[in-house]
């Protein structure tokens, strides 16, 4: 996929993905390591949020959400990426479906970050959506 990743410990991914989040995210770590498309997901998440000197334990989420909610939105785009690579059009869908930048838990402050995210969140609902195939 030409991603420039950088190295994530074991302990690091562990912490990520087992720490405190504000969304009570409901996708387990093992729901992530039985799915290619989620753990591209992660790896990347992690990874951009490395590349930006963000420090991966069980509080990244909590202390960085402005950062982890832009890494989200790349990690997205990679895995939406490989799924239409692979031709899985049932993921895709799937994802496109739950996939938005409306976040109840974002904090009142980072309001402006939905905005600020807002063009590249439509730009990539446009460019997935059109590669599914026509009924």
């Amino acid at each position: 996929m030409e991603y420039e990743s950088q190295h994530v410990s074991p302990r690091e991914f562990f912490d990520y993905m087992t720490g405190e989040t504000p969304t009570g995210d409901i996708i387990t770590i093992l729901d992530v390591l039985k799915n290619d498309f989620l753990m591209i997901h992660e790896a990347v998440e992690i990874s951009e949020l490395k590349k930006n000197g963000i420090p991966i334990n069980n509080q990244t989420v909590i202390i960085y959400y402005p950062e982890v909610y832009k890494a989200h939105l790349s990690a997205m785009d990679y895995e939406l990426t490989h799924a239409l690579n692979k031709r899985n059009y049932i993921w895709l869908k799937r994802r496109l479906r739950v996939f938005t930048l409306e976040d109840q838990y974002l904090p009142q402050e980072f309001k402006d970050l939905q905005e600020e995210l807002a063009p590249q969140y439509r730009s990539m609902m446009k460019k997935f959506s059109d590669q599914l195939p026509k009924k």
